[in-house]
């Protein structure tokens, strides 16, 4: 077994999955900090505005019989 092989194999290794929990950790960062910008707008929005958008055929005529 060629000991110093070994050692570059586990240390490329380790590199590698040091890289990978690197990026994840900037996702997590970057996706709670979206969460935070989504709750913060939605906590300011004003609810009509938004079921207006959702459904803007809604409410905007009266149908009145007499």
């Amino acid at each position: 077994m060629d000991v110093a092989l070994l050692s570059m194999a586990f240390s490329q290794g380790q590199v590698n999955q040091q890289a990978s929990i690197s990026i994840l950790k900037k996702a997590m960062d970057s996706a709670e900090g979206n969460a935070d910008f989504l709750n913060k707008m939605m906590s300011e929005a004003d609810v009509r505005a938004i079921q207006q958008a959702a459904q803007p055929h809604l409410g905007a005529s009266i149908d009145l019989k007499g």
